[in-house]
């Protein structure tokens, strides 16, 4: 399969085995003029590594999706809106395609091949400029009844609180981001200081970076001890850029997730950092692929 993670800077395409292994891989600028240019963009990225051992395609694209006719719904960061992905990209290249969110798609690569590797219940967060969710329930991927689900990052933990992208207000993502954490950064440390600058300064001792890292980490376990309550999970993986924090997050995340999740459920969940790093949405946008082969 050739997998391509579409992200807002950049698409990260590949071919990879039915293991989750990586075969060959690009990276190009994503194209975000218009639609158009968009899909050309893609298009071109698959092409490149096209070879007759290819037989499907499968992309994770920063959209709610509709699973019932393949289309992007809405999208963050990228021009695709009301957009038949599946049935246009499949016309494009002569091959079955298939698509996921992003944030799903990682979540499935994780759980076939990184940190989630033998679990049945599982949730994935992506801590970059926005938080995606992806679930596992009952050993296969949760996207619900259209299969635009799993939008954990939009958990509402403060009532009329910041607002966010989307429109609405106090969501998680507002406040646990990597983009929340830029926010952050440079209203303590000026206007050149982000998200990056922030976990440098909390390793080298930083007191006022670790109390900002500590208290976005807290905010982190409030939404996480919603998602347990609410599924139960055997492990919460957290993948994204902003996930290069570590425990500096983890660690006030876990406090806050036990104080809030009930038992039996908060003895038994594990906090994890993802192990597949960048490559994740890509490997899992090609489990993606598969996993509508053998649907069909």
């Amino acid at each position: 399969m050739i997998g391509v993670d579409v992200g807002g800077t950049k698409i990260l395409a590949g071919v990879v085995g039915s293991d989750g292994a990586i075969i060959a891989r690009r990276e190009y600028p994503t194209p975000l003029g218009s639609e158009q240019e968009l899909l050309d963009g893609l298009e071109a990225a698959v092409r490149e590594l096209l070879d007759a051992s290819v037989v499907a395609v499968g992309f994770g694209i920063p959209s709610r999706i509709d699973q019932r006719t393949g289309t992007a719904i809405g999208s963050v960061n990228i021009p695709l809106v009301d957009v038949p992905f599946r049935d246009v990209m499949g016309k494009r290249l002569g091959l079955p395609v298939a698509l996921d969110n992003d944030a799903n798609a990682a979540g499935i690569a994780e759980w076939r091949v990184g940190a989630g590797q033998g679990v049945d219940d599982m949730i994935m967060l992506t801590l970059g400029t926005g938080v995606g969710g992806g679930l596992i329930l009952g050993g296969r991927p949760y996207r619900g009844s259209i299969g635009a689900g799993a939008e954990l990052g939009h958990v509402v933990i403060v009532h009329d609180g910041v607002r966010c992208s989307c429109g609405g207000y106090g969501h998680l993502e507002s406040y646990v981001s990597g983009k929340a954490a830029d926010e952050a950064a440079r209203e303590a440390f000026g206007p050149a200081a982000d998200a990056h600058r922030l976990v440098r300064l909390a390793n080298e001792g930083d007191p006022q970076a670790n109390e900002i890292l500590t208290e976005i980490g807290r905010k982190l376990g409030s939404g996480l001890g919603s998602v347990v309550n609410t599924f139960d999970p055997e492990l919460i993986v957290i993948g994204g850029g902003f996930a290069a924090a570590g425990e500096l997050l983890l660690g006030p995340a876990r406090e806050v997730m036990h104080r809030e999740a009930l038992k039996p459920m908060q003895d038994s969940v594990k906090v994890v950092r993802a192990e597949l790093g960048t490559s994740a949405g890509m490997i899992g946008a090609a489990f993606v692929a598969f996993e509508a082969l053998d649907a069909a």
